[in-house]
């Protein structure tokens, strides 16, 4: 087992790892759109989930991965009503690759964040 660390994602905001590699797969934590530089989270949808892309990419890199190599997500959203903008997201950082994904309506999420995405990377 090996943690991957990275600077160039935000720090765990917990008793847990950015990421672990075990047997050959990485999981990565769950991210929310946390800037890494200021831990500050943005209000609106749009800029968490493209600050959660960016703060997955620098996991993968930390972890010689890149998107290419996600094998299944799970995303967790606050609000259904933001699916469709957090899709159109989602399938530009992931162009035709498309891993497995589960979507889950969550009550809250950490710091009150609007989305978290984690990932299983083979």
């Amino acid at each position: 087992m090996k943690i991957i660390h990275t600077n160039n994602a935000p720090q765990a905001i917990g008793p847990y790892s950015q990421a672990i590699a075990y047997n050959g797969l990485v999981f990565l934590s769950g991210q929310l759109g946390l800037d890494p530089l200021t831990m500050i989270l943005p209000p609106d949808i749009e800029t968490q989930t493209h600050h959660i892309f960016h703060n997955i990419q620098a996991i993968l890199a930390a972890a010689g991965k890149d998107f290419s190599n996600v094998i299944k997500t799970t995303v967790f959203l606050v609000n259904m009503d933001d699916f469709a903008p957090v899709n159109a997201i989602y399938a530009h950082y992931f162009g035709t690759h498309k891993p497995a994904r589960s979507c889950v309506a969550a009550k809250q999420l950490p710091k009150n964040a609007l989305i978290e995405i984690e990932c299983i990377v083979g």
